[in-house]
């Protein structure tokens, strides 16, 4: 069974995590996107290596692919956060 993609999906989380904890720390909310998205990065060149099923064969593409995932987690907290605003 492969489960590259549920790597993807915990770099993901995991910058969704890092994203709510710089919420938290009161740095200004504009840098929480760049935050995951360089979070993203680092997580999906370390998981290259540790994880063997991880969809990507070479750092490059390994931190493309982390990027994505950081900057999806900013996404994610606007759906949500959309989602419960009032028309």
């Amino acid at each position: 069974m492969d489960f590259g993609i549920a790597g993807v999906a915990a770099i993901t989380v995991l910058a969704y995590l890092i994203g709510q904890g710089v919420k938290a720390s009161g740095l200004a909310n504009k840098w929480i996107p760049v935050i995951c998205g360089i979070a993203g990065l680092v997580l999906g060149i370390v998981a290259l290596y540790i994880m063997p099923d991880f969809p990507a064969d070479d750092p490059i593409t390994a931190a493309a692919i982390g990027a994505v995932s950081g900057f999806a987690a900013t996404g994610i907290n606007q759906i949500a956060k959309q989602a419960k605003k009032e028309d």
